[in-house]
């Protein structure tokens, strides 16, 4: 589905964009290809007035607040290195950003998330951020099920997986909402704000 209209109450959710989480191995794009595009979407948000949240995940140094429940990925053993949970400087400390923490995949369950779109009337959220089949994947999921219309910015996002990347793009994103590039998507964004 081609990317078709942006609602007046429209916010975009950047995910887990942050130090720690940037610097991986990524494709298609590497982390600071998406701080880049990602960069260039809140720029154009924050210029038509339009919110940006800002999601990062964190977890305690001893892993008390780890998501419970048995897999068969190995728990991360050890704690994790200083800030590494910190925005990058690329995004962080803008007047009227929203930053969320979460500490699970998805940015919806156990925050505060859906409280603060909903009070500030948000309809629509456009998507961008690391990992596409995990944190952005998740966070579509929970979008798509919240009654959000959903938007993702194809290009402003990278996963450490290329079957992953494109399971996602290609299988899940166009049944949870339409997809565009970052390009577009600030076209569409001029377009309906002016």
């Amino acid at each position: 589905m081609a990317l078709s209209t942006l609602d007046p109450r429209t916010a975009l959710v950047l995910v887990d964009l942050q130090n720690g989480i940037i610097g991986m191995p990524t494709v298609p794009y590497t982390g600071p290809e998406v701080v880049t595009r990602a960069t260039e979407l809140a720029d154009a948000f924050r210029s038509h007035g339009a919110l940006v949240v800002l999601v990062r995940v964190t977890a305690a140094a001893d892993g008390s607040d780890a998501v419970p429940g048995r897999t068969e990925a190995p728990r991360r053993a050890g704690g994790l290195p200083e800030g590494w949970d910190v925005i990058v400087d690329d995004l962080a400390g803008r007047p009227g950003d929203i930053t969320v923490t979460k500490r699970n995949w998805g940015a919806f369950h156990g925050t505060d998330l859906d409280l603060q779109l909903r009070r500030r009337g948000i309809t629509q959220v456009v998507l961008a951020g690391i990992a596409t089949s995990i944190g952005v994947e998740s966070t579509a999921r929970a979008a798509h099920e919240h009654g959000y219309h959903v938007t993702l910015a194809t290009d402003a996002m990278a996963d450490m997986d290329q079957e992953a990347h494109r399971n996602s793009i290609e299988r899940i994103f166009p049944r949870l909402g339409e997809t565009g590039t970052t390009a577009e998507i600030v076209e569409l964004l001029a377009k309906t704000r002016a």
